[in-house]
């Protein structure tokens, strides 16, 4: 039966060993041309360690943001939200003495009303996603540097657990978990598909589609309430940033997921986008290690990004492209 699970008839793979298969190598010719071209310092086994950490952070992010992206939607609040919900947290932590209950509590809640204001303007004002959230993160930038009063907000280092192993890991894991069994084992996770793949057909399925795209930004903000949690553990402050200089946070959550949409068809989008953010944290500290300058990177991992889509993704004839 096992043999069964992983080779298809004729002896082709499956579609899930294929994808993990293509991830695997993605991640170790990234790891082998970076460590031929600059040996002495990228790639040991505790910088990979040091990778590993940082994709942590954003997958967590982005296991939530696929619930938006499978619906065609799209979210530039990201580093908005990520700022605020680290923010509220690390007020409730420490100016009001509440420890991780209220770090995590603080975070996970902002998070998803953030997610909540989105879906809300997104379903009512019927406008492109993009320009609503682009909107409401000025909002939100506005709203994290009030609070932070023009100061960094800084978490106390006996609340910086979950900024380390194993305790990064534990979160990371239960984010995983709980985005895997959303989109396998509830209602929310079918219709979000079914919308994903048509929506006019989910309407006339009776399914209440306003309602679950408006669901998709709620989780998808508490998943990035859990990365701000993340992030702020790790670099222990948070600057309040405004003028949309947040946006520059949005890149690698959404990379990420288009990886996940592009390897839906093998059945692994959370596996993709955890892997997937690896395989990005490896070329971006790759040219870190080149001593390359940041837009050479982000050209670099965009091209990246477009191959792999176009070569993971097939249009049948007469498809319409989202």
């Amino acid at each position: 039966m096992g043999s069964t699970e992983r080779v298809k008839k004729g002896g082709k793979l499956s579609g899930r060993t294929m994808g993990f298969l293509i991830l695997v190598l993605l991640v170790v010719a990234s790891w082998a041309v970076f460590k031929v071209i600059t040996p002495g310092n990228f790639g040991s086994p505790k910088n990979l360690l040091s990778y590993f950490e940082s994709s942590l952070m954003i997958s967590a992010g982005a296991a939530g943001f696929y619930f938006v992206m499978v619906m065609g939607m799209f979210d530039f609040s990201i580093g908005a939200n990520i700022m605020l919900s680290a923010i509220v947290g690390t007020t409730l932590a420490s100016r009001f003495n509440m420890g991780y209950f209220g770090l995590i509590v603080g975070c996970i809640l902002t998070g998803a009303i953030v997610g909540l204001l989105n879906g809300f303007f997104y379903v009512k004002l019927h406008i492109p996603s993009m320009i609503v959230t682009t909107g409401l993160a000025l909002i939100y930038e506005s709203i994290a540097s009030y609070i932070a009063g023009g100061q960094s907000a800084t978490l106390p280092s006996d609340l910086r657990k979950l900024g380390a192993m194993p305790g990064d890991l534990i979160l990371a894991v239960i984010a995983f978990l709980v985005a895997y069994l959303l989109l396998n084992y509830t209602k929310i996770g079918t219709y979000t598909y079914a919308i994903g793949s048509n929506e006019f057909v989910a309407k006339n399925m009776g399914i209440n589609v306003n309602l679950y795209k408006v669901i998709a930004f709620v989780i998808s903000g508490a998943f990035f309430g859990i990365e701000a949690i993340l992030t702020i553990s790790y670099g222990s402050s948070m600057v309040a940033e405004t003028g949309m200089a947040s946006m520059s946070r949005n890149f690698y959550p959404t990379m990420g997921c288009f990886l996940g949409l592009a390897l839906k068809k093998y059945g692994i989008p959370i596996p993709a986008i955890i892997i997937g953010e690896f395989f990005l944290q490896i070329i971006y500290y790759g040219f870190v290690a080149l001593g390359a300058p940041t837009a050479v990177n982000d050209v670099i991992s965009g091209l990246a990004l477009l191959i792999i889509v176009t070569l993971t993704t097939k249009v049948g004839k007469g498809e319409i492209v989202k």
